[in-house]
C-alpha cells in the first residue's frame, strides 16, 4: 500500500481509503440494514491490505453504517484513521450527536470529524459560530482530532470554506469525468490541509467504461476501475481516494491499485488529457447542458438530462449508467418528461445555441433507451 502525509495533521495515510456508505446489505424485519456477515470481513481485508482509513457518515446505510464499522474496528482502532460527519441543521447539537456516533462506533474519539456536505449556505448560517465553537470545544477535549468538511458545492466556494481558518483537511468529488474541483484541491493542499477524494470512480460510472476506452487513451490497464483510481493517484494534490466498496473482489482490486508505485506516465497522462477532450468535443456536437430549450418544450421533456445520458452511452460507452441516468427521469430526484413524451412541435429547437436537430436526436435516444 501506498501512503502519504496528510497536510498538516501529522496522519500518514494510505492511497486508498474505504469508502462505508456501499456496504452490503440485507433486509431484518423489514428493515434494510448492512450485512455485517459480509460487510465487517471485507472492512477487515481492506485494513489487512494496509488500508488505514475509513469513512462513513450519521445517514449512511439507513443508519446502520457507522454501527458496522464500530464492530469492524475492534482490535484496530489504533491501526487505522475513522471519519464521520456531522449533519448542519440536524435537529440533534453538534456535541449530542457526536457523542451518539462516538457510542457507535464503539470508540473515544474521532480522527477526523467533517462538517457534512456543506457548502456557500455554511458561511452565513445563522448558526454557523455555534457549530465552530462547539467544534473547536470538542477537539479540545480530545473527542475529536481534527475538524474537517466534505464539500458538495461550486468549487470557488471551496476556497472560501478553507480561509475560515478551523479545518485541517477536506473531502469533496474528483475523478476522470468530473474535474470540477482540480483547482480547489491544489488550493486546499498549498493551504496544508489534507485532502481526501470520493467517487473516484464516478459512482460506479467510469468502472461500467468501455475498456477500448483506456488503449484510446494509451494507458494499459486491467480494467476501466484501475483507469478511474490510478487517473486520481496520479494528482499529486489528492492524499487519498475513498471507494464505496460492496464486494470482496472490489477490495483486492482496489487495494492492488493503490498498492502500485508507479505512477502514470506524462505520456499517458497527456493521451488521457487529449482523449479527454476529443470525446468532450464529440459531446458537445450532441448537447453543452445550457438548458436554454427546458423552459419552451410544452411536454416537459427532459433534454439535457436525456442528451447527457445518451453522451454517457455513445461517447464514453458507459451503457449500464446510462441506462440508469435515463430510467431516473419522471421520478424523485431527475424531474420532467422522458424522450417518448416529445410531440415533435420543434419549439425547442429555435433556442439551440447548437443548431442540433433535437427531434431527431430525441428519437435515436427513444430507440436506444426506451420509454
Amino acid at each position: 500500500m501506498e501512503y502519504r502525509s496528510f497536510g498538516k495533521t501529522g496522519m500518514t495515510i494510505s492511497r486508498l481509503g474505504f469508502g462505508a456508505m456501499r456496504l452490503p446489505m440485507t433486509n431484518i424485519d423489514g428493515k434494510d440494514v448492512v450485512d455485517e456477515d459480509k460487510a465487517i470481513p471485507m472492512i477487515h481485508r481492506a485494513f489487512e491490505l494496509g488500508v488505514n482509513y475509513i469513512d462513513t457518515a450519521w445517514f449512511y446505510c439507513n443508519g446502520t453504517s457507522e454501527i458496522a464499522v464500530g464492530k469492524a474496528l475492534q482490535g484496530w482502532r489504533d491501526k487505522v484513521y475513522v471519519s464521520t460527519k456531522y449533519p448542519v441543521g440536524n435537529e440533534k447539537s453538534y456535541r449530542e450527536l457526536l457523542e451518539i456516533q462516538l457510542q457507535k462506533l464503539q470508540i473515544d474519539y474521532l480522527d477526523c470529524y467533517h462538517f457534512h456536505g456543506i457548502g456557500k449556505g455554511f458561511l452565513t448560517h445563522e448558526r454557523r459560530d455555534e457549530y465552530i465553537k462547539d467544534a473547536i470545544k470538542a477537539k479540545e477535549e480530545g473527542l475529536i482530532r481534527h475538524i474537517s468538511f466534505s464539500f458538495h458545492d461550486s468549487p470557488e466556494v471551496m476556497a472560501d470554506i478553507i480561509d475560515l481558518g478551523i479545518f485541517s483537511s477536506v473531502l469533496c468529488q474528483y475523478n476522470l469525468l468530473d474535474r470540477a474541483n482540480e483547482k480547489a484541491l491544489a488550493n486546499a493542499k498549498s493551504k496544508g490541509l489534507g485532502t481526501v477524494v470520493m467517487g473516484p470512480v464516478g459512482g460506479g460510472r467510469i468502472a461500467g467504461m468501455d475498456p477500448e476506452q483506456a488503449k484510446k487513451m494509451g494507458v494499459e490497464v486491467k480494467s476501466s476501475a484501475e483507469l478511474a483510481l490510478r487517473f486520481v493517484f496520479a494528482n499529486p494534490n489528492v492524499d487519498c481516494a475513498i471507494s464505496g466498496m460492496n464486494t470482496m473482489a472490489m477490495v483486492e482490486e482496489n487495494a492492488a491499485v493503490a498498492s502500485n508505485a508507479s505512477p502514470l506516465s506524462n505520456q499517458e497522462l497527456q493521451g488521457i488529457q487529449a482523449a479527454l477532450e476529443e470525446n468532450k468535443r464529440l459531446a458537445d456536437l450532441y448537447c453543452t447542458g445550457c438548458n436554454y430549450c427546458v423552459p419552451h418544450c410544452p411536454q416537459e421533456v427532459n433534454i439535457p438530462h436525456i442528451f447527457q445520458a445518451m453522451n454517457y452511452y455513445r461517447v464514453y460507452g458507459i451503457r449500464d449508467h446510462a441506462q440508469h441516468m435515463y430510467n431516473e427521469i419522471g421520478g424523485k430526484w431527475v424531474k420532467g418528461a422522458k424522450a417518448d413524451a416529445c410531440i415533435e412541435c420543434g419549439e425547442c429547437e429555435q433556442y439551440c445555441p447548437q443548431k442540433i436537430d433535437i427531434r431527431e436526436q430525441l428519437k435515436e435516444c427513444l430507440a436506444v433507451f426506451g420509454g
